[in-house]
């Protein structure tokens, strides 16, 4: 049977969106087209037949590579710390702040689920909902949508809470429940059922599913659409007082089944669900769903911008309908909410769907939610990413109505770039080498002094104790120097960076031909910062730490979680032509969104197979002692080595720890 559908014209477009239409693009008729090329996609989960509809999501179109990242960092650019770049949704707000729209006020919200950890497309999210609200000195409400008592507990709000703190924004009096307006909700429900609005549907799924149409082909009514509204209260009364088992019956909007949107086609609102809620306990046993909720508790909040991501674009005809009958009714105070869509985050080298997510925990490829790999908020802080980052990462991306790629590059390079103006520099030594000053006196040391940090002159400099046996890394020694290797090798010289140079005589090697220690003279009239530095040059530099004092270390060298750029994709290196391409394109809907299953037979392969084999190495390495009474979460620069954090959770300076956060230049752009 061929279940694929004629394309979408601009006519149907129009009202499949309804008042949105003037802002759509040939991109969206590009996105509808592709959407009706695609088969039909069938829910495997019998019991989520009576969820909204979602539909298809404009596939990313471009990819924006680290490279494009370069102009904001050359001496031209603006800095961030500067006025704000402009984008749609500033530009909203600010022709309603003209007009007086919502007199001067300026309310969105944050509205998490509370079933799961918080990703990098939430920071997105939360930084552009807080952040627009403080720029026009409004506020933004914290509000859990829990209206599923399935998936939902107390861990994940105190873990999206402490979230949105780190990443530096606080919801003052304003953090709410979807919970909370339960009474208002099933009272609104009874209102649309007196109106003749709303009915209750007592068809099966595969009933329903049957009658439901397509994108080009109307629905059918249900059977049950023309009950009485006493039948219906009455029904739907009975609902709630627990009569019924779960999927028996659903209340529906009763809208308009021939309607291009499917979201309109009679919508469901209400579902039988026998399980406590972790806030209301077993008050309920029915639950409303989530565009039904969103819309009124938006309006109930006095929300004025509700601004989502791209996929309820379609959704959004069905959020004005709720709100203006309510309003209509008197029930909801005008002016009403408005919502607007923007692009999600759409990020290489990761996987952002909840099913992958809780895989990648279930079968032990990673060390938990807050391994520092995940791409969740609490594996970022743990990793050592910072929430300045992040906003940096937020604004250099930019806001749009159009889906795109953006390089992992650009999200790594803006947290070097924040924390190469914060980080403290420290010397660790990650595969040391023993390296003996023959001619240094035996049981004597002294300082050299290093600074803290090169461009911050006021953080001083720290002492770094120089001794006859030194640790060094294991790669600036060799016996057949290549050409441009400039460390050491037998006969050449170096300079201790902020010691002395010296010159390298010979190795000592174990049984099996290692080297195990390597030997070398001092020059004493060379040390840095006295007259005799400058009095002979080498080209080469390597960094040093005494064996008397260096401490051991754990060090975690953390890189990407995947091999490949698109995880799982028919095309998992993304090359952006022929068949290839729309591979690659399909693919954003299936990973960078928590639709999990839709789409996701066009993955034709398993996206475990592209995990990187050395997104973890760990070793024992010898660090400064300083840095071995660091605090959890205090952030350095390894000289040479790339920017450290010490572990969230097992660092002690007893048993120091430190992960590393990223390297000093971008290593990938090259693979």
């Amino acid at each position: 049977m061929d279940n694929r559908v004629s394309p979408v014209r601009p006519t149907a477009l129009k009202a499949l969106c309804g008042a949105g239409f003037e802002s759509v693009t040939p991109a969206h008729w590009e996105t509808a087209n592709d959407a009706a090329a695609r088969p039909r996609l069938e829910c495997r989960d019998q019991s989520l037949v009576h969820e909204q509809t979602t539909m298809s999501v404009a596939p990313p179109q471009k990819t924006i590579a680290a490279d494009a990242a370069k102009a904001s960092r050359s001496p031209s650019a603006a800095p961030v710390s500067g006025a704000p770049a402009s984008h749609f949704l500033r530009a909203i707000i600010a022709e309603d702040n003209r007009t007086g729209k919502y007199a001067g006020r300026v309310v969105t919200r944050f509205p998490p689920e509370p079933n799961g950890y918080l990703h990098y497309g939430h920071a997105k999210s939360i930084i552009l909902n807080f952040g627009l609200a403080a720029e026009n000195n409004g506020r933004c409400h914290l509000r859990f949508d829990d209206t599923n008592p399935l998936k939902e507990e107390t861990e994940y709000e105190d873990s999206i809470e402490a979230s949105v703190r780190w990443l530096g924004f606080d919801w003052g009096t304003h953090l709410y429940h979807a919970s909370d307006y339960y009474d208002d909700l099933y009272a609104f429900a009874e209102w649309f059922v007196e109106q003749g609005l709303a009915y209750v549907d007592s068809q099966s799924a595969v009933e329903m599913r049957a009658l439901r149409g397509t994108l080009t082909e109307a629905g059918q009514a249900s059977p049950y659409r023309e009950r009485s509204v006493a039948e219906n209260l009455d029904l739907f009364r009975r609902m709630r007082a627990g009569e019924f088992p779960d999927g028996a019956h659903v209340l529906r909007l009763k809208i308009d089944m021939a309607s291009p949107n499917v979201n309109m086609r009679d919508p469901a609102i209400y579902r039988i669900r026998h399980r406590s809620h972790h806030r209301t306990g077993n008050k309920w046993c029915v639950y409303p769903l989530y565009d039904y909720t969103h819309s009124i508790s938006d309006a109930l909040e006095r929300i004025t911008h509700s601004i989502c991501t791209l996929e309820f674009q379609d959704h959004r005809p069905l959020y004005d309908w709720v709100i203006e009958k309510l309003a209509d009714g008197g029930k909801l105070t005008r002016p009403l909410p408005q919502q607007f869509e923007f692009a999600r985050l759409n990020l290489t080298y990761v996987v952002l769907s909840k099913r992958k997510l809780i895989e990648l925990v279930s079968k032990g490829h990673v060390d938990g939610w807050d391994d520092p790999r995940m791409p969740t908020l609490v594996g970022a802080r743990r990793r050592g990413f910072t929430p300045e980052g992040f906003h940096l990462f937020a604004e250099r991306i930019g806001v749009s109505k159009s889906d795109s790629w953006i390089d992992f590059g650009v999200l790594e390079d803006c947290m070097r770039e924040d924390l190469n103006a914060r980080a403290p520099r420290r010397i660790a030594v990650l595969d040391p080498l023993r390296l003996v000053i023959d001619n240094y006196p035996e049981g004597q040391s002294e300082g050299c002094y290093a600074p803290n940090h090169p461009h911050h002159p006021e953080q001083g400099h720290r002492e770094l104790r120089l001794s006859r046996e030194l640790w060094i890394e294991r790669d600036d020694y060799t016996e057949t120097p290549q050409k441009g290797y400039f460390r050491l090798a037998p006969g050449a010289e170096v300079r201790l960076r902020y010691g002395y140079i010296v010159r390298c005589l010979s190795a000592d090697k174990d049984a099996a031909g290692n080297v195990v220690a390597v030997h070398c003279t001092y020059d004493p009239q060379t040390k840095s910062g006295t007259a005799g530095a400058d009095a002979r040059k080498v080209k080469g530099n390597i960094h040093w730490l005494s064996a008397l004092d260096a401490e051991p270390a754990e060090v975690r060298l953390y890189d990407r979680l995947f091999a490949v750029p698109y995880p799982g994709s028919k095309n998992p290196s993304g090359a952006r032509a022929g068949t290839d391409a729309v591979g690659a394109a399909t693919h954003a809907t299936i990973v960078a969104g928590e639709d999990d299953d839709e789409g996701a037979e066009a993955v034709e392969r398993d996206y475990l197979d592209d995990l990187n084999p050395g997104s973890k190495r760990v070793q024992t390495a010898f660090i400064e002692p300083a840095l071995a009474t660091a605090a959890p979460e205090d952030r350095f620069q390894f000289e040479r080595h790339g920017y450290f954090v010490a572990d969230l959770a097992d660092h002690t300076s007893g048993k120091p720890v430190f992960n590393r956060t990223v390297t000093l230049r971008d290593s990938w752009t090259k693979q």
